[in-house]
């Protein structure tokens, strides 16, 4: 069967999306998501394949700027909207919308590729490795007390609505998000996205509400967050669901955690996509009743290699000659030496030295914002040592004191 892979044009949108609808079950998507993605779509940063007339594939690449080890802001393509209809599988469709994707955000000077995977045994094929991990918690708030950080009483928290409070959370995101890889500095428009409040997403919880924490005056810290009403024969047991923490201090951030657990008729907290250095671990008073699961968050595709590992900076002096593996993306592929000066700033060059680590740009792009290990990525046999010392050299260097998170998708 013949397809044709071209660039999006506005007048195909809607076929675009259904198809994309079509893809992921079926279920239209509610109005307010196809309100904001038409208002922060990048038409020229969107593929799709047609057979005749109809939408068969999609993808898009959102243009961010994450944060990476060091707090530079790194141009990335933010991958979206990828499918593929199920009348069309298993033709190559995927493989050549990702080579048609992966050569245009090299041509855009995008040294960096990320994506929520819906499918992580989908991309890897592709280059792209696991680089970091949300935390699930399910917080029995009628077991679990807090242990609050000194100054708790002073910060005032109170109610807004989310709409309201819009500005004040974007400050406070902004500030965090320079201080913790994998971050996306959000463009405008984009802070619209955690405030989206289709019903669907509600889970049969209340609209989405609002609470702010204040220290003199001046917003420290936001969690928004739905509430789902239940009762049993012993009363109520509500549940609390966040969607959004963030606080500037720990007192603010404690002084939240502290109203959540407190609120009537509720006996659960439920958070998703948290991140795993969470400090809220270390407030309750028994993690056991949290029930902590982690999974897969934002996978890493290095597409200019020397210039993504450039760009972040590194804990520890580093010489070490890397033979990469990259089959999708042959101009990563061979030598490259890396270097980094007792300030992190880094240097990589193509080189025709001996190699003293042997890794594929999967394994790369894992370990790429310092939330996996080198040496893990070594015990599951996805790097060699080559010369001795070398790993522990550079998973030294690599790694970061704050876990790298993406608090939200795209």
């Amino acid at each position: 069967m013949t397809t044709e892979l071209r660039m999006l044009s506005a007048a195909e949108r809607d076929a675009w999306f259904g198809c994309l609808e079509l893809a992921f079950g079926g279920v239209p998507f509610a109005p307010e998501s196809r309100e904001l993605w038409a208002a922060l779509a990048e038409p020229p940063r969107a593929i799709a394949h047609w057979d005749g007339t109809d939408c068969v594939g999609t993808a898009a690449a959102y243009s961010f700027r994450l944060t990476v080890p060091g707090g530079a802001a790194v141009p990335a393509a933010g991958v979206t909207g990828v499918s593929v209809s199920s009348t069309h599988r298993r033709q190559g469709l995927l493989t050549s919308m990702m080579r048609r994707q992966l050569d245009d955000v090299r041509s855009w000077g995008e040294p960096l590729a990320v994506l929520m995977a819906s499918e992580p045994v989908i991309y890897g094929r592709f280059g792209y490795g696991a680089a970091t991990s949300e935390m699930n918690l399910r917080i029995d708030t009628s077991r679990v007390r807090l242990a609050l950080p000194p100054g708790t009483d002073a910060v005032r928290v109170r109610r807004s609505s989310p709409e309201q409070a819009l500005g004040a959370c974007e400050a406070v995101y902004g500030r965090l998000a320079a201080a913790r890889p994998g971050t996306p500095l959000r463009r405008p428009g984009w802070e619209r996205m955690p405030v989206k409040d289709p019903e669907s997403r509600r889970e049969g919880g209340s609209p989405l509400q609002c609470v702010l924490a204040e220290r003199d005056g001046e917003v420290t810290g936001y969690v928004t967050f739905h509430l789902r009403p239940a009762w049993d024969d012993a009363g109520p047991r509500g549940t609390v669901a966040v969607r959004d923490l963030a606080a500037l201090d720990p007192a603010s951030y404690a002084a939240l955690w502290s109203y959540l657990s407190g609120i009537d008729l509720t006996s659960v907290i439920e958070c998703h996509n948290r991140p795993v250095d969470d400090a809220v671990l270390r407030l309750v008073s028994d993690v056991r009743r949290c029930e902590v699961r982690l999974r897969d968050g934002l996978y890493v595709r290095l597409v200019e290699l020397g210039a993504a590992l450039e760009a972040r900076s590194y804990r520890a002096p580093l010489d070490v000659v890397l033979d990469v593996e990259d089959a999708f993306c042959p101009w990563n592929a061979g030598r490259w030496r890396l270097t980094a000066d007792a300030k992190g700033a880094a240097a990589c060059r193509r080189t025709d030295d001996e190699p003293e680590l042997a890794l594929s740009v999967n394994a790369l792009g894992a370990a790429y914002l310092g939330g996996v290990s080198l040496t893990t990525l070594a015990a599951a046999g996805q790097v060699r040592e080559l010369r001795a010392d070398a790993l522990r050299e550079a998973a030294l260097a690599f790694s970061t004191d704050v876990q790298p998170w993406c608090p939200h998708g795209f």
